[in-house]
């Protein structure tokens, strides 16, 4: 894939992720109970698992994997072999400082505000991904990997 297409991704992925976070409070929480009923429907009952905090628990998985998606979309782009580090770093501060701006946002939407939780949730997200992405490089260079 070229990567004029790579970041044609990156940027759609950043308006997927404005778009959820656009929307009214009301929204929001009624999409999140919408998961946790297809939950239910397949076998699987959040409610009963997780209480009161099931559609928390879908709303900061949503972050999590948003985050996660997006690390990942930013290395590809990004990615130049003779400089994996620099990637690996430039990718993740891109993921923080998306996860701090979409946090302000959120501040003009009616029923929603800013919290850092998410942002510590959504960086997170993209930690997991640089892991990830670091356990690949390391294991293609066959380096034992700790």
């Amino acid at each position: 894939m070229n990567k004029k297409v790579k970041w044609i991704l990156v940027l759609l992925w950043l308006v997927i992720i404005f778009e959820f976070s656009n929307q009214p409070a009301t929204i929001s929480d009624e999409k999140s109970k919408y998961v946790v009923y297809l939950f239910s429907e397949m076998g699987i009952n959040l409610n009963s698992l997780f209480g009161n905090f099931a559609n928390f628990i879908v709303r900061k998985t949503a972050h999590f994997s948003e985050y996660f998606v997006l690390y990942i979309l930013l290395f590809n782009a990004l990615y130049d072999k003779a400089k994996m580090k620099k990637v690996l770093l430039i990718a993740i501060v891109i993921v923080f400082l998306y996860a701090c701006s979409d946090e302000i946002h959120q501040f003009f939407i009616p029923g929603r505000s800013p919290r850092i939780r998410d942002v510590f949730i959504d960086t997170f997200g993209g930690l997991m991904a640089l892991l990830l992405n670091f356990y690949r490089y390391r294991k293609k260079q066959n380096v034992k990997v700790i």
